[in-house]
């Protein structure tokens, strides 16, 4: 299945809730990740920019997307992006597309 990587910020109100009721947040999103056909494989809180970060496997992108929508919708945070990834056999596989086609991509002249 492909694995998609969602990374979001809680909300100042959610972040507050975190550190007055602390909880773990990974059953939650095992959850709905299972709801839409999905296995969560990481989940981490992290230092920076984000406050979390997951790793799943959805069967396609239209489920990924579906999850990102129902959690993105929550008004629980300030932002979510999800990102599709590559194993590195997928990467070589698209490395050999390029490598095979015959079109040469021309950056737009000044």
């Amino acid at each position: 299945m492909p694995h998609y990587m969602m990374q979001w910020s809680f909300t100042a109100a959610q972040a507050k809730a975190l550190v007055e009721n602390p909880q773990d947040r990974e059953p939650p999103a095992r959850q709905v990740v299972q709801a839409f056909g999905g296995k969560l494989l990481c989940y981490f809180f992290m230092l920076g920019e984000r406050d979390g970060m997951l790793v799943a496997e959805f069967p396609d992108s239209q489920s990924a997307a579906a999850c990102s929508m129902r959690v993105g919708a929550s008004g629980a945070f300030s932002a979510f992006e999800t990102h599709a990834l590559l194993t590195p056999a997928e990467a070589m596989e698209a490395m050999q597309k390029v490598k095979s086609s015959a079109f040469a991509y021309r950056p737009p002249a000044s």
